[in-house]
């Protein structure tokens, strides 16, 4: 089976084995070693000096551990959204009692580094500024960068929804001055689902100190205490998935980190490349098309449903199908983690097979 869709993403044998290691004591030495030594590995790939926390929970509960240990409730939060996860993120904050001020940008674009800093200063000050480097519904990745230094003109602190862009696309978390940034073990990783970690600036910490919002699994502060007191984590740890993320970060590190961000540089083009090759057409502008994750339209009068389950039953090859609005509309080709230019090939020989099976017939003249 060829797992090709944003997350889970495969995971070498190596990794899988590891989770068959036997428990340990997550209250003793053994574990105090490895939460020790995978926190300080996962700062090479933030590339931060900032504390790191690695918690047990999917990437969205490090979207909600983000807002609520920075944020009160009635703070004026602005949410920039591209796609169905800048508006979970925005969501999130609402649910909490943010006053979110959103500004939406056209599916399948990026985000105006421009109009949002129109927005900050017409509609400021902002507590905070929630952002998505890397839009998996849509395929595209923000100018970070740019937006980050609109963002640092004001004091708003900058939260990072990173969790497919950390580890494999260029995020340099301390030179873009980035708050808070959060990641997922299903992603870049070549890890199982369970873990989701994310990054605290100081900035960030003096926000904790005042922030109101109602935590309790998720509140940074236990898990900071925990950490620096006793090596360990406040609630029961995912340990299987813990073993697994040490063996994939040991294969990241040997790889590095320029490597790596450079091999999915390469397997982005190559998956753009293929799709423009079989006539298909780019959901995201390709200025800031993903490196991780390519949309594509789906084809005139194909039902897209029906070629996704051709592939995935017939040929064992998994792509994803469009989010919210663009359900049935758009298909979506992960390429992230453990993956290299030939799993594109094999990826576009099926999907020119399928596409030939499912495309209409033109009638004859």
């Amino acid at each position: 089976m060829q797992l090709r869709i944003p997350g889970p993403t495969p995971c070498p044998e190596e990794v899988l084995q590891a989770q068959t290691r036997q428990m340990i004591n997550h209250r003793g030495k053994d574990f105090a070693e490895l939460i020790v030594r995978l926190t300080q590995q996962l700062k090479t790939f933030f590339q931060t000096t900032n504390d790191i926390y690695i918690l047990t929970g999917s990437g969205t509960g490090g979207l909600e551990a983000a807002v609520v240990n920075t944020l009160s409730p009635g703070d004026k939060v602005l949410g920039i959204s591209i796609g169905s996860f800048g508006d979970r993120f925005a969501e999130i904050a609402r649910q909490y009692g943010a006053d979110v001020n959103r500004i939406d940008f056209e599916w399948g674009t990026a985000a105006d580094p421009d109009k949002v800093k129109q927005v900050l200063k017409k509609d400021g000050p902002f507590r905070a500024v929630l952002v998505t480097h890397n839009e998996t519904s849509t395929g595209v990745t923000n100018d970070l960068a740019e937006i980050s230094k609109v963002v640092k003109e004001t004091d708003s602190l900058l939260l990072v929804d990173g969790v497919s862009s950390v580890g494999s696309i260029d995020l340099p978390v301390d030179r873009w001055q980035c708050d808070v940034v959060i990641t997922g073990s299903q992603k870049g990783w070549m890890t199982p689902p369970g873990l989701t970690m994310l990054s605290m600036s100081q900035d960030a910490w003096r926000a904790f100190e005042q922030a109101k919002m109602p935590r309790f699994y998720w509140d940074l502060g236990k898990a900071r205490r925990f950490l620096e007191e006793k090596k360990q984590t406040p609630w029961t740890p995912a340990i299987s998935t813990l073993y697994a993320l040490g063996i994939g970060m040991d294969m990241m590190e040997k790889e590095t980190l320029p490597k790596i961000i450079e091999r999915h540089t390469r397997t982005g083009a190559a998956a753009r490349a293929a799709v423009k090759s079989l006539g298909l057409t780019l959901f995201a502008e390709e200025a800031h098309a993903s490196n991780t994750v390519t949309a594509i339209n789906g084809p005139q009068g194909v039902d897209v449903k029906k070629m996704l389950q051709l592939m995935r039953e017939e040929y064992g090859v998994v792509l994803s199908g469009g989010q919210s609005r663009l359900e049935g509309k758009i298909f979506r080709i992960g390429h992230l983690g453990w993956v290299s230019e030939a799993d594109i090939e094999e990826v576009k020989r099926v999907l020119q097979s399928a596409l030939a099976r499912v495309a209409p017939t033109r009638s004859a003249a």
